[in-house]
């Protein structure tokens, strides 16, 4: 089965989804394409054989049409997630779910009723160097989690407009959260758990409408403990550390592409302590967004939930919440 897919606004990042798969696989194809700007769409999708709609609701009105991807502006994904559940069509949206908790609990509740796949991109989640993290904790050799520590940033704040919908406050609370920080978030919540508190600073560095960078500390329940920098303004990096107590994970480089493992040091030293050697594994072509679509199609075809648990991307939203209330208030903020 190939799953017959829409794909709902087509920017720079929508183009990036259907360029990811097009041609690529039998597990899904955009048979269908609708963007608020039609005219700037024609010449791509005519390129690419896609039809292009004049409106989202004829996306879901169209029997051919099995699922919906939603690379559109945040702060429609609760209304269009909703609307597509009602029509029975499978979503696949774009992170952030949505812009807080109780329209997120809204998307995710209609889905349920509906009885479709829900997916959200986190796409970071299928790379190589985050699966061997995770399979790293889950069998013993991180140990306990104690900490973990990320940097993200890119230089992409220059290059958007002061009218572009990612530069309005309203769609890009928090700083560099929406553009960049959810993804380390994301990482964080799987790998430690629920988060009991965060503090948040923000910084303005760029001329724009918004704040472009973000410094966030956060506690866990577990008692592990996450740093995170994020940031719009500055040159692109990509660092996530996870320290444990028989050893560190990390992987690094902008696509993901460095997994680094260093286990404790388990023999007495007679001088300065010295870390065993590092384990390196790179992976330097891997398509997160390739593997996150294919797994969409697969879970479609298969009836089964999407991997990325719905459970943790509701408790990240929690999150997103308290740091953009830290944000303003500049106290710590407890994650409700």
């Amino acid at each position: 089965m190939t799953v017959r897919a829409a794909i709902i606004g087509l920017g720079r990042w929508g183009r990036s989804l259907v360029n990811a798969v097009h041609g690529k696989t039998d597990a899904i194809q955009f048979v269908a394409a609708y963007t608020r700007t039609r005219a700037s769409a024609e010449d791509y999708c005519r390129e690419k054989n896609i039809p292009l709609l004049d409106r989202y609701e004829d996306a879901l009105a169209n029997p051919d049409i099995d699922a919906v991807v939603l690379a559109t502006p945040h702060s429609q994904h609760a209304e269009q997630v909703m609307a597509a559940a009602v029509a029975g069509k499978h979503i696949h949206v774009e992170k952030p779910l949505t812009l807080d908790r109780p329209s997120a609990e809204a998307a995710v509740a209609a889905a349920k009723r509906a009885g479709i796949v829900l997916a959200v991109g986190f796409n970071r989640r299928f790379h190589p160097s985050v699966v061997e993290i995770r399979k790293r904790i889950a069998d013993g050799r991180v140990g306990q989690v104690m900490s973990m520590v990320g940097a993200h940033t890119t230089s992409t704040g220059q290059f958007i407009p002061a009218g572009n919908w990612r530069a309005q406050p309203d769609e890009a609370p928090g700083g560099a959260i929406t553009a960049v920080g959810v993804h380390s978030i994301d990482h964080m919540i799987e790998f430690a758990g629920p988060v009991r508190d965060v503090l948040c600073t923000t910084g303005r560095y760029i001329p724009g409408p918004s704040d472009d960078t973000s410094n966030i500390m956060l506690r866990f329940k577990s008692g592990a403990t996450g740093l995170l920098f994020c940031s719009v303004a500055t040159a692109t990096t990509l660092s996530f550390t996870v320290f444990g107590t028989k050893g560190l994970a990390e992987f690094s480089k902008p696509n993901l592409a460095r997994f680094r493992y260093v286990p404790i040091s388990t023999v007495a030293p007679t001088g300065p302590v010295t870390a065993p050697p590092d384990e390196i594994i790179e992976s330097p072509a891997f398509d997160t967004l390739n593997a996150e679509l294919v797994e969409f199609g697969r879970c479609i075809e298969q009836k089964r939930p999407y991997p990325v648990a719905i459970d943790q991307v509701l408790h990240g939203m929690a999150v997103f919440d308290a740091v953009v209330r830290s944000g303003k208030s500049g106290r710590i903020e407890a994650v409700d």
